[in-house]
C-alpha cells in the first residue's frame, strides 16, 4: 500500500512566482533553469550560491529547452522562438496555432533524441470543448501536429529507453495521464492507452518527470503533493509539500538525486501557504536522468 512519506523538503528559493513551471537542470553549469509563465521570466538558479538570475521576455512563456548551441528554445504565446541569452535576440521559428488566437503553448520538453514536444491550451479554458494539441518540433525546424482533444496539455515525460511518451490533461473533468509507444528513430507515436486516471486523487496531474527506474512522477496541482507511479501505473510513493499547487519537477544536483519542484501562487489562501510560488528541493532517495538538449540540424 502506498504511504504518504515525509522526506526532507526545503524551500531553496523564496521568490513567490505567480506560475512557476518547467524546471530544467543543467549538469554542465550545476544550475536549474525555470520559468514564471505569465510574468514572462526565464530564471537560472544556482543552488551553490543561492543566486537567481532573471531574463525578461516580452510575453508569456509556456516552456523551453536548452539547446546544443547554447541558445534556448522558448515556447511563447506567439510561437516557438530561438532565444540568445547573451544578446536577448529572439528569432521566430514557427507558430503552429496562428489560427487559434486564444490558445497558447504550454508544457514542453525534449525526448531522448533531442526533439522538442510541446502541448497547447486555450487560455482561459472553455469547458465546452478541448482545443489543445500536442506538437513535435524537430531540429530541421519542422513542426508536426501529433494528437489533439486536449483541454490543458501537460505532464510530458519520456521513459529511460525513449520508447514511451507520457502526457496528461490537467483539466478538472479529465485529470488523466496517458502513455504512447514512441518510435525513437522517426518520432512517430502509436498505441495510446490510459496510464493513470487521477480523478479519485486530491491533485490534478500537472508537470511530470521520469526517474532512472522508469517511474513517472506527477506534480499534484491542488493536492499538496508529488506522486510516484510505477511503470505499470500503480502508486508507489506520495510526498507531502507545504504548498497546494506544485506545478512541475526535475531531478538535479551532482548525483541527480534532488527533486526540484516549482509551484504556483494562488490569489487566495496565502495565509495557509505563505511559501506558495517558491522553489523547493526534495531529498527522496531517488535518482533521475539527465535532461536532453534540443538538437539543431
Amino acid at each position: 500500500m502506498a504511504t504518504l512519506r515525509k522526506p526532507e523538503v526545503h524551500c531553496v528559493l523564496d521568490i513567490r512566482a505567480e506560475l512557476g513551471e518547467c524546471p530544467v537542470w543543467c549538469g554542465d553549469e550545476q544550475a536549474l533553469y525555470w520559468i514564471d509563465i505569465y510574468a514572462g521570466r526565464l530564471n537560472r538558479f544556482e543552488p551553490a550560491t543561492g543566486v537567481n538570475r532573471i531574463w525578461k521576455l516580452p510575453e508569456a512563456i509556456g516552456s523551453f529547452a536548452l539547446t546544443d548551441d547554447g541558445s534556448v528554445l522558448v515556447a511563447l504565446k506567439s510561437g516557438l522562438k530561438r532565444y540568445d541569452l547573451r544578446t536577448g535576440e529572439l528569432t521566430p521559428l514557427v507558430q503552429p496555432e496562428a489560427h487559434l488566437p486564444h490558445n497558447r503553448l504550454n508544457d514542453g520538453r525534449c525526448d531522448r533524441q533531442g526533439r522538442f514536444w510541446v502541448g497547447s491550451m486555450e487560455d482561459p479554458v472553455d469547458p465546452a470543448g478541448p482545443k489543445g494539441w500536442l506538437y513535435r518540433f524537430d531540429g530541421d525546424r519542422r513542426c508536426t501536429r501529433m494528437t489533439g482533444g486536449l483541454f490543458v496539455a501537460n505532464g510530458l515525460a519520456f521513459s529511460p529507453d525513449g520508447r514511451t511518451l507520457y502526457h496528461s490533461d490537467s483539466f478538472k473533468a479529465v485529470r488523466s495521464i496517458w502513455a504512447w509507444d514512441l518510435d525513437p528513430d522517426d518520432g512517430a507515436i502509436s498505441n495510446r492507452r490510459l496510464f493513470v486516471d487521477t480523478r479519485d486523487m486530491p491533485g490534478r496531474p500537472d508537470g511530470g518527470a521520469v526517474d532512472a527506474d522508469g517511474c513517472y512522477w506527477m506534480a499534484g496541482n491542488d493536492g499538496w503533493e508529488i506522486v510516484r507511479f510505477t511503470p505499470a501505473g500503480g502508486i508507489d510513493r506520495r510526498i507531502a509539500l507545504p504548498v497546494a499547487k506544485p506545478s512541475m519537477l526535475a531531478f538535479g544536483g551532482r548525483g541527480l538525486d534532488i527533486i526540484y519542484v516549482t509551484s504556483i501562487r494562488p490569489a487566495t489562501e496565502l495565509e495557509n501557504q505563505p511559501m506558495a510560488g517558491s522553489l523547493f528541493a526534495v531529498q527522496a532517495g531517488v535518482t533521475g536522468l539527465p535532461e536532453p538538449r534540443f538538437k539543431w540540424r
